[in-house]
């Protein structure tokens, strides 16, 4: 699916990138910012609960969009010089971006266990990056011999692989019945919550840093701006595919939370570097560092959330949260487009967002932590005291009767005595006591 995605974005990349005329360029990117974000409009309101109560899973979801990208891909590739362009990317991208929300949402169903959530999603990344290395190779020697109609053909036929491959995958569960309200609840756990708001202000820092770097090299260098903006995205990429790799290791020596704290740290750290330096190279640097950034602490929330919430619920969860980090990333890379920065304040603003993040998160998880602690202990001394007072009581039995004292040993304070009957003579009657009859007249 990365694949079909990588050539596409090829064939298209003519109209709707490198084509744009510099004076026009800000406008131009307005509108793209405007259209990346749409489909998120479509995906938490309307994908999110499809893609957890669809009979069949997350599976039948991969395949549904595995065909409908073949059509697309088709219709691009007939209409790529027409006005139905438009529509018909939004509708790629809406899907896209399901497909995103259905892949994290199934990989709990493939791992052993909760442990294992981050080396899976670092696979998964990893593999999409090497897929989408593998095939804009071709996708750019179609798209100079014979342009986008075929690159777009080649695209279809990679969803037809990514088709192929999603009917391997296993079935899982739906959504169980709670009600909205309950599944709202379940989003709200403070933990969850915190790790949200980090790798949202992440996302800010990775869209501010793309235009700024994109506009600020374009205005600084001119022509060979273009060129720098190119070595700086492709460093990048090489940034994200490393997170990807390291995040398996990172994990096993420290805990999620931990990878996000150190995830945020680092991009401060670079920022303000960045900014006391200034150039190129520190700008590249940054760029490099919030991209790693935030491919660690993705896969880090991915297991947060993975680990936090039901899995009968994934795709809701990943929905509301993709939405939300969407928007960060077009808010953030607005503020480029709209106000002009010298190189070096950008540099400074990018740090400042991961250190006020950083701080919230840190103080955030610390006060989670204590009010656990301060739970664990009102528990744990309540047992004890009920401890203290009595001891466990025994459960009675069938046969058991109470001890009877020792004859001449009086029986202890507070023990009930036994009530004892006289002795009877005679056989003991069996059966219901006769009641008495009035003496017949």
């Amino acid at each position: 699916m990365v694949a079909g995605d990588t050539a596409m974005i090829v064939a298209l990349a003519d109209s709707l990138f490198f084509s744009i005329d510099p004076g026009e360029a800000r406008g131009k990117v307005l509108l793209f910012l405007v259209i990346s974000f749409a489909p998120f409009l479509v995906i938490a309101p309307l994908i999110g609960p499809v893609i957890d109560n669809l009979a069949g899973g997350r599976r039948l979801v991969i395949q549904l969009v595995a065909v409908c990208r073949i059509v697309l891909s088709l219709l691009i590739a007939r209409y790529v010089d027409s006005l139905m362009l438009f529509p018909l990317v939004f509708g790629a991208l809406v899907l896209q971006k399901t497909y995103l929300v259905s892949k994290s949402a199934l990989v709990p169903s493939v791992v052993r266990s909760k442990d294992e959530l981050v080396e899976a999603n670092s696979k998964l990344g990893v593999i999409a990056g090497i897929a989408g290395f593998v095939a804009v190779l071709p996708a750019g020697l179609l798209q100079k011999t014979i342009g986008s109609s075929a690159t777009l053909v080649y695209s279809a036929l990679l969803f037809g692989a990514g088709l192929f491959f999603a009917s391997q995958l296993a079935a899982d569960r739906v959504a169980s019945t709670e009600s909205e309200s309950e599944q709202r609840l379940q989003l709200r756990v403070a933990r969850l919550q915190l790790a949200a708001v980090a790798m949202t202000m992440l996302r800010c820092a990775v869209g501010f840093m793309f235009f700024h770097l994109a506009f600020w090299l374009r205005d600084q260098y001119d022509d060979s701006g273009t060129a720098f903006f190119g070595a700086a995205v492709a460093m990048s990429a090489i940034a994200i595919m490393t997170g990807n790799a390291l995040a398996p290791r990172i994990r096993a020596h420290v805990s999620e939370e931990n990878m996000l704290i150190g995830c945020l740290a680092l991009s401060t750290a670079v920022g303000v570097t960045a900014a006391l330096f200034g150039g190129i190279v520190s700008g590249i640097a940054l760029g490099m560092a919030v991209n790693f950034s935030a491919a660690v602490g993705r896969l880090a929330f991915e297991a947060i959330v993975q680990r936090e919430t039901p899995p009968a619920t994934h795709g809701r969860a990943f929905a509301v949260f993709e939405t939300r980090f969407q928007l960060g990333w077009a808010v953030a890379g607005l503020i480029p487009v709209i106000v002009p920065i010298p190189g070096q304040i950008g540099f400074l603003l990018a740090g400042v967002i991961t250190a006020v993040a950083l701080a919230n998160y840190f103080a955030g998880v610390r006060s989670v932590s204590r009010r656990a602690l301060s739970v664990r202990r009102a528990i744990s001394s309540r047992a004890s005291r009920t401890g203290r007072r009595a001891p466990a009581p025994r459960a009675p039995t069938a046969t058991s009767r109470p001890a009877e004292p020792a004859p001449g040993v009086p029986p202890p304070p507070g023990a009930r005595r036994r009530r004892t009957s006289p002795a009877r003579s005679g056989p003991r009657r069996i059966g219901r006591r006769p009641t008495s009859r009035p003496p017949s007249s």
